[in-house]
Parts: structure tokens; C-alpha cells; sequence
């Protein structure tokens, strides 16, 4: 079997594999060394991920044997819990100390889990506000936003406090994409899902710190020979090893 990676995450995540999604690349970027496994779901929050942390990671596979670990989960919350908390998605709001704490809880339970497993934690991206008041999810008729960027601050922050106390790595994708001056429409399609260019830049930050510990195509070998390395003149060799 190959090695997998498994996407946690909410809404984020969940569109990953969509035409230009950063799992969809990952997927492509490691498509004979590593199986990248979609675990997303749309309008989830940290609280409601704890709860259903064993239903999405079993520890037995469906033959009743011991899953293997993955090689890397990533973990990639925030954006709704950071909702406010008197707006109309404030049902999907989560305190900050509590999603720092929720944060912990995943970490150390996939820890417990696979001791030898990458875990990487990716903060929530920046808000546009203004687009989000443009693209409401339900009916708004408070005319405010859901979301803020000083709140979806908050909790990056929070989430890259939570990697260095676990000692994990972590993607700032809220300071990482608020360097390029017209992220706002470059990268967000409504103010907080991604365009294509802002899931290339999930992509290559996440690239980055799999390659530097050691997930790269250079170090991982491929599953089953490559057509380079099968003799023209006997192919059934290369099968025999």
C-alpha cells in the first residue's frame, strides 16, 4: 500500500480537489509515491471536529486490521470558528481559548495515534469583508458581516501559537497571503473561499514544509516501476524484484 496524507479540514479542505484545489495538486504532485486522502467538511468548526475525530480517523481499517498511520495530516481550521459570535453564523462560533484548546486536543490525539506522523496545522486565510457582505451564505439582514479579518487574525495567531507550543509546523496563511496588495480579489472568490490562484498558494506553502521534512519526490520512491526502468528487451524483469 502506498503512504497517505490526509487533508483535514472544513469547507477549505472539502473544495481541496476541486479544478484547481490545492489537495487536488498534491494529489497530482505525489500521484505514484503518496495516496492524498480528502477528509473535509464544509461549515465545521474545531468543537465539532473533536467530536467526530475517531469516526474520521478509525483505528481499524475494514478488514479488521490496524490502519496504517499516514505519513502527514493536515489540519486546517479556523475559519468558522472565528464567525462572531452576534452575527447570523454564529452558531458555528467557537471562543478563542476554546479553539486554541480544541486545537491541542487534535494535535495530541493524532499524536497518541501515530507518534511518528507529520502533523501540520494551517491557519485560517485573511477576510474580505466586503465580499463577504456581497456573497452572504443565508439571508443577512443585519447587513454586517459574519466574518472579520481582525477575528480571523485572532485565531491565525492563535493557531500558530498552538504549532509552536506542540512543536509542529504550521502554514500562516493569513499573514502569507496578506503580503501580495490585492489579495482580496486574487485571492478570495467570496471573501473567504479561494480562487484558484489563492489554492496555489496553499499548495506551495504546504509543499514547503512537507519538503523540508522529508516528504519530497526525491525521497520517496515510487510505487511500482516507472516505464524509464523497464528493459525493452525483457519488461517482465522489472516485475520479478
Amino acid at each position: 500500500m502506498r503512504p497517505t496524507i490526509y487533508l483535514f479540514g472544513d469547507s477549505i479542505t472539502e473544495a481541496s480537489f476541486a479544478d484547481g484545489g490545492w489537495g487536488a495538486a498534491l494529489a497530482n504532485h505525489f500521484c505514484r509515491t503518496l495516496d492524498v486522502v480528502l477528509r473535509g467538511y464544509s461549515g465545521y468548526n474545531t468543537r465539532w471536529a473533536l467530536k467526530v475525530l475517531d469516526r474520521v480517523f478509525p483505528t481499524v481499517g475494514h478488514d479488521g486490521a490496524a490502519a496504517a498511520p499516514p505519513v502527514a495530516v493536515t489540519v486546517f481550521f479556523g475559519a468558522n470558528d472565528a464567525c462572531l459570535p452576534d452575527r447570523y453564523a454564529a452558531f458555528q462560533h467557537v471562543p478563542l481559548d476554546e479553539y486554541k484548546q480544541n486545537l491541542h486536543s487534535i494535535v495530541s490525539s493524532l499524536k497518541k495515534r501515530w507518534p511518528k506522523t507529520l502533523i501540520l496545522l494551517i491557519t485560517p486565510p485573511p477576510i474580505d469583508e466586503d465580499g463577504r457582505l456581497r456573497h452572504p451564505y443565508v439571508e443577512n439582514p443585519s447587513g454586517l458581516p459574519e466574518r472579520t479579518n481582525e477575528a480571523a487574525g485572532s485565531f491565525a495567531k492563535a493557531c500558530v501559537e498552538t504549532a509552536e507550543e506542540c512543536g509542529i509546523p504550521v502554514v500562516d496563511l493569513w499573514t502569507r497571503m496578506q503580503q501580495y496588495t490585492d489579495w482580496r480579489k486574487a485571492y478570495l472568490s467570496d471573501g473567504l473561499h479561494l480562487t484558484k490562484e489563492g489554492n496555489k498558494v496553499v499548495f506551495e506553502e504546504v509543499m514547503k514544509k512537507l519538503e523540508e521534512r522529508g516528504l519530497s519526490l526525491e525521497k520517496l520512491k515510487a510505487d511500482l516501476p516507472l516505464i524509464a526502468d523497464i528493459d525493452h528487451h525483457d519488461p517482465l524483469k522489472a516485475f520479478q524484484q
